[in-house]
């Protein structure tokens, strides 16, 4: 069957030859803008060719070493800009791709510009999808480009290459600087809006506001204005501005010769002798195409200007956030360390903040919400900043703390607490509430010379060991880390190959039924057999898993081996049980879990009735989400786990609308319930809550005989735990199975004969 690229491109060439069009014969535009019409679009185009040109040549500076035209239309085909490879350029001449020339499907056939702009979408036309022959030694990508909030076409880009230098990510590449592109269109055209805004909210703005007519006269001076000049407006209204020696020729040149000024630094005292550094913008005022006056605007800077002077703004701030950037973090920091060298007595620290959870909630939500989160972030993280901190946004969702100048070092970790905090509420983004945490590596300036690089390389490993140890929190630097971190890097690197090479292995944990002592259930629990290292569990490696995106593929195992190992029980005669499964956060959030478990399943061939998954509260916080996902999964069949009960973020909201069938309360609680009474009065609790929901509780953890009768006492349904038997493998199980079950029934008996 055709995609639907090849449906449009069959469509085009048919209708290339229904119009007799030879493809011996290259067809050349008809239709050519003459030179004053060429000026005048390019003129209405400026703004818009200057940021596709920017970004293009961002493009061919990336591709720089392969021969490749870049072409830029606008909506209605006409070639506006062309740049590129020259050799190209006087080869393309020849077939009419020149400035001015308008390509159409009537006109030139099979062509890369008509296409984008009528199919609205990145195509690739590449050698025998051209009609013409003489174009099918060619490679071309196309892409087009617009106003977002308005979705109205302004254009298109194409990309052309001699064909043996196709490749698919050049339509990648051309797609992610169309984003940019638009990004960039969007931005601007606020700029403008802001600006129209500012001439009629003069009281409410911040900045100093001149306005004047068209002879220069000043008509208006807002409020800021008089408090930044120290000039009263009585002395300023009605005078000619060209007669201001701070301003006057800007204003002169926006009103005699139509200029425009942006971010322009003008410096003078003030009345009190205060040096005074402001932002300086100028325009010209419209109406119905008239200029009936000028605009100008001033911005204080004076507190950052010692900043601004040193590093240009742009080019050292990001622009999702507006906070600093990995450049200007580095300069600083080298700055820092070159004046401790020199002997000042300067405290210095970085703490590195990476989000937890970010790329599962980018993956499900998509990128533009995952911007709005990293904004909120930011947001939240700027309330932290003490007097001397500084914070950046070093890059995805990675961010910088740099204190300096502290009277303690306890302020550090003081801070570390106060960040961690900003996220123990939910983030709201768009209509879904987001939950996320945080985890941060702490380096501390020692008291012997180290390079900026070493301090930023600390904080990173202290980051990877807040993660290892359960994220959310803070770790701090210390020698021991770096060896650490070479041991996980080489771990990791085993840990990509082990699936492939067969090394994992699943151990079984019976669930016992607490009134006939009979083992109903299992819980699949991984290990991995590790060549050199024996037998790991997962301690040792699920969350290192988690952070190099291996979680999922080993899930899926897990799932696989689980529900075909319980099949072969049932086909050897053995009498059926439940299986449990736990699911990782990653693999709950796939959008395609509900599909690969009814996959599994069928291959198997396993009643889902005996497969339970486990998921915990964390992952349920996703309200909606989690809603959905649990009612396939039921639909399907398969029963529902709350994992850890009572130690996550409980909601009877969830626990009342979700299809779950078990608790499980965690061994936390399980394990103080004879020694703590809050724990035993927790435990009741959930058991108590769960029956009157219609729900089975499980109890995990048990290990001693006085926490069994406990549970008894308190109609818990199931337990699990050492006090019947460890997680053995399927292969122990078998050859046990019924030694085990004896000595687990005789256990119980003797407690319930109490």
């Amino acid at each position: 069957m055709l995609n639907q690229e090849d449906n449009f491109i069959t469509r085009s060439k048919q209708l290339c030859e229904e119009s007799g069009m030879d493809p011996n014969v290259m067809s050349r535009p008809k239709v050519f803008l003459t030179e004053n019409e060429l000026a005048e679009k390019r003129k209405s185009y400026s703004e818009i060719l200057s940021v596709v040109s920017f970004f293009s040549n961002k493009l061919l500076n990336s591709l720089e070493g392969t021969p490749i035209l870049v072409v830029i239309s606008d909506a209605n085909g006409y070639l506006l800009d062309i740049d590129g490879d020259e050799s190209i350029k006087a080869t393309t001449e020849q077939f009419g791709i020149i400035l001015g020339s308008q390509f159409t499907q009537e006109d030139t056939g099979t062509n890369v510009v008509s296409l984008t702009l009528q199919q609205k979408h990145p195509i690739s036309l590449i050698g025998e999808d051209h009609y013409h022959k003489s174009l099918q030694n060619i490679a071309c990508y196309g892409d087009t480009f617009q106003y977002t909030d308005e979705k109205n076409l302004l254009g298109s880009v194409s990309i052309m290459m001699p064909i043996q230098f196709q490749n698919p990510l050049f339509l990648t590449m051309l797609s992610q600087a169309v984003d940019s592109i638009e990004r960039e269109l969007l931005l601007r055209k606020q700029n403008r809006k802001l600006d129209i805004m500012n001439q009629i909210m003069l009281s409410r703005t911040s900045n100093g506001i001149v306005i004047t007519d068209e002879n220069g006269i000043t008509t208006e001076f807002n409020d800021f204005a008089q408090q930044i000049s120290n000039n009263s407006k009585d002395s300023v209204i009605g005078k000619n501005i060209y007669e201001s020696q701070l301003t006057g020729d800007y204003f002169k040149k926006v009103l005699e010769q139509e200029k425009t000024f942006k971010n322009e630094v003008i410096k003078f005292t003030n009345q009190q002798g205060e040096r005074t550094v402001c932002l300086f913008d100028a325009q010209p005022i419209y109406e119905e195409g008239k200029m009936v006056g000028a605009f100008g605007q001033f911005r204080d800077i004076s507190v950052r200007y010692s900043l601004q002077e040193k590093y240009n703004y742009l080019a050292y701030h990001d622009d999702l956030t507006n906070l600093a950037n990995r450049r200007y973090i580095k300069k600083e920091v080298e700055t820092l360390i070159d004046e401790i060298k020199s002997g000042y007595q300067r405290n210095l620290a970085i703490l590195f903040l990476d989000l937890d959870r970010f790329k599962i909630i980018n993956d499900n939500f998509g990128h533009s919400n995952g911007d709005i989160l990293l904004t909120e972030v930011s947001k939240r993280l700027s309330k932290c900043l003490g007097e001397n901190d500084l914070l950046a946004r070093m890059g995805g969702d990675e961010f910088i703390f740099l204190l300096k100048d502290f009277e303690d070092f306890s302020y550090v970790t003081e801070k570390a607490g106060e960040i961690l905090a900003q996220f123990n509420e939910p983030f709201q983004v768009a209509a879904n509430e987001l939950h996320t945490t945080a985890s941060i590596g702490i380096a501390i300036y020692p008291d012997y010379p180290i390079t900026p690089e070493q301090l930023m390389v600390y904080a990173d490993n202290a980051m990877y060991q807040a993660k290892s140890q359960g994220k959310n929190r803070y770790a701090v630097y210390t020698s021991e880390l770096l060896v650490d971190s070479v041991e996980e890097l080489q771990l990791e690197a085993d840990l990509r190959k082990a699936l492939d090479q067969n090394e994992f292995v699943l151990h079984y944990q019976p669930q016992i039924n607490n009134k006939t002592g009979k083992i109903v259930g299992l819980e699949a629990l991984i290990r991995w057999q590790h060549p050199k290292l024996g037998l790991l569990y997962p301690g040792k490696f699920i969350k290192l898993a988690e952070d190099s995106g291996l979680i999922t593929q080993i899930g899926e195992w897990v799932i696989k081996e689980a529900c075909t190992q319980n099949k072969k029980w049932q086909e050897d005669g053995w009498e059926p049980i439940k299986i449990a499964v736990n699911l990782s956060t990653q693999q709950f959030l796939t959008q395609d879990l509900v599909k690969f478990m009814e996959g599994v399943l069928n291959e198997a061939g396993l009643d889902p009735k005996y497969l339970v998954v486990e998921i915990t509260e964390y992952m349920a916080m996703e309200y909606d989400y989690s809603l959905k996902v649990l009612q396939q999964l039921k639909a399907l069949g398969i029963c529902i786990s709350i994992d850890d009960f009572g130690t996550g973020y409980s909601s009877l909201k969830y626990l009342k609308d979700f299809p779950v069938d078990y608790i499980k309360i965690d061994k936390s609680f399980v394990g103080e319930i004879i020694e703590d009474n809050n724990d035993a009065v927790i435990v009741k609790a959930i058991i108590t809550l769960a029956h009157n929901l219609s729900m089975e509780v499980i109890a995990e953890g048990v290990e001693t005989k006085a926490q069994l009768e406990f549970l008894q006492q308190y109609h818990c349904d199931k337990t699990q735990g050492y006090f019947f038997s460890k997680a053995i493998s399927a292969e122990e199980f078998e050859q046990d199975y019924h030694t085990l079950q004896k000595q687990i029934k005789s256990k119980n008996e003797r407690i319930m004969d109490k």
